[in-house]
Parts: C-alpha cells; sequence; structure tokens
C-alpha cells in the first residue's frame, strides 16, 4: 500500500489539513444582543477541538446570557494571522503565544489550569535504538507547527543549544506529530506532554520519550481588551463553576483545564519573555 496513503488511514478522524470551522452558529444565550467570537490554537484536529469546546462554550454562554461564535482554523497559519491582527474576542492558545500578543493587540489572560503544567516531549518509536538527541544529527524531526511552544519552539531551541541540526517536517497538529514518528515517516517528533496522554493507548505503547523540557503552566483562556471587563468577568466566573459539578469537570478535563484558576499575566506568563524564543519564531510566508 502507497505510504501516504497508509498514513492517511492512520490518522483516520484526527485528519486536520484543511478542515476547520468558522463562526458557528451561537454558543449559548440566542437573544444575547453581543456576540462574541472564540478562537482554538489547532493542536488537535477540528474535529476534536469542536466537540470538546462546543458544549463548554454553550453551557458558559446559556448560564451567563453570552453568545460565543466558534472559530477553527484549519491550520496553524491562519490562527496566528487572526491573533496577530487581533480577530478574536476570546482565544485559547500556548503561554509564549500570550507573550507575543500581551503588548499589542494585547490579550489579556482570564483562566488557566492549575492542576497540570505543560511541557515538550520529543518521541522517537518504541523500537528506534536513538538514546541520545545528539543521535538525530541530520534526522527529518516532525512538529505540530513552527511556532508551537513547548512542542516546536522550546525543543528547536534545545537542539540548536546543543548543535544538532534537523530538518523539521510541520505536519499540522499534535495528532500528526505521533502518527508520523509511529509510521516511520519522522525519526522523532516534538509535541506536548498532555497531547500524548491524550492518545490511545495502543499509540502511545509505540512511542519513547527521549526528551522532555522544563514544565510551565500551562495554555490561557485569554480575552481581548475590547471585551468589556464585565463580561470578562463573567467567562471567568462561568469557567470557575464548571469545576462544582461532575458535568462541568468533565467538560473542562475534555479541553485540557481540570482545574481552572484565574490566570495572570505578570505571575504566570511574564518569565516566559526571558526565554529567548523570538529568533525561532517563524512568521507566515518565511
Amino acid at each position: 500500500m502507497n505510504l501516504f496513503l497508509r498514513y492517511l488511514l492512520f490518522l483516520g478522524a484526527s485528519i486536520s489539513w484543511g478542515v476547520g470551522w468558522a463562526a458557528e452558529p451561537c454558543l449559548g444565550d440566542t437573544s444575547s444582543p453581543g456576540r462574541y467570537s472564540v478562537y482554538l490554537v489547532p493542536r488537535q484536529s477540528a474535529t476534536q477541538l469542536f466537540h470538546s469546546w462546543a458544549p463548554l462554550l454553550e453551557r458558559i454562554g446559556k448560564e451567563n446570557k453570552l453568545c460565543f461564535e466558534l472559530n477553527i482554523t484549519a491550520t496553524f497559519p491562519e490562527f496566528e494571522n487572526a491573533m496577530r491582527t487581533g480577530k478574536p474576542d476570546f482565544i485559547f492558545f500556548n503561554p509564549y503565544h500570550q507573550v507575543m500578543v500581551a503588548r499589542s493587540p494585547g490579550y489579556v489572560p482570564l483562566v488557566r489550569d492549575e492542576a497540570s503544567r505543560l511541557a515538550g516531549v520529543l518521541v522517537v518509536r518504541r523500537d528506534n535504538p536513538i538514546r541520545d538527541i545528539h543521535q538525530l544529527e541530520g534526522a527529518t524531526v516532525a512538529f505540530p507547527a513552527p511556532n508551537a511552544y513547548v512542542a516546536s519552539l522550546l525543543i528547536r531551541a534545545t537542539l540548536a543549544r546543543d548543535h544538532v541540526h534537523v530538518t523539521p517536517d510541520y505536519v499540522g497538529s499534535h495528532n500528526n506529530v505521533f502518527r508520523a514518528v509511529a509510521l516511520g515517516l519522522a525519526e522523532a517528533g516534538g509535541a506536548a506532554n498532555d497531547a500524548l496522554k491524550s492518545e490511545p493507548e495502543e499509540l502511545q505503547s509505540q512511542l519513547r520519550v527521549l526528551f522532555t523540557t522544563p514544565f510551565y503552566i500551562a495554555h490561557p483562556f485569554s480575552a481581548h481588551p475590547r471585551v468589556p471587563p464585565q463580561v470578562r468577568e463573567k467567562v471567568i466566573a462561568g469557567f470557575l463553576k464548571m469545576a462544582t459539578d461532575p458535568e462541568g469537570r468533565a467538560m473542562l478535563k475534555a479541553i485540557h483545564m481540570a482545574q481552572p484558576v484565574r490566570a495572570d499575566y505578570d505571575r504566570d506568563y511574564r518569565e516566559l519573555e526571558a526565554l529567548g524564543l523570538e529568533r525561532f519564531i517563524v512568521k507566515e510566508g518565511h
């Protein structure tokens, strides 16, 4: 069977290239005069993101008389272009994205997960003899996207620091990274630790973690400064309330925010400015 066809069949429902939703009909209170766009970093397939986020946004919207329009872009560049231009009213993105847009357009972190910490993992096939990152010299390494924080930026910075030169292959999502490695389409792959834990046990059993980055505070759910303060407070309260009942906790777990707490840029994310990852940022078209 053609190797690429095998890859597509193996991806199944997780395939994410060319798929997205835009301006999903109101999730929440349809009578609300205000509508707020929500954008999600495409770290998983569009199907997975929609099914995990839509019920949560619908519940928060109904309980707080808000209407959310869910937007899931097909690619990281599309998402980052919307982010940089301030298109989303609300946005769920990686911690370094928050650093990139803290000054302009000025996104304000609202809530984050207190229960988990985020780290990058570099995985290889379990039967791969490689035991040290220096053995990856000249190898093809899969990444979700150039500016995926722990999955790409931190790992590429680590490889560069250790003078290991690899050929990056940006495959669109964390899901695709694991499948590319399992099928032998890449020698190794960078992804987030929580993304690996979310994969089926059958796939996890085929992979081995070669390297793990330091751990950092997880993704924030943030608001554009144009969103009124009272609306931001309603959204924060909505997330926090969901943690008080079983149904809400299940929805929060599905979006990797099992224990939501208020987020604060100075306390939670400002330290990331000192990591010096700017030179590894790749802008669209470069």
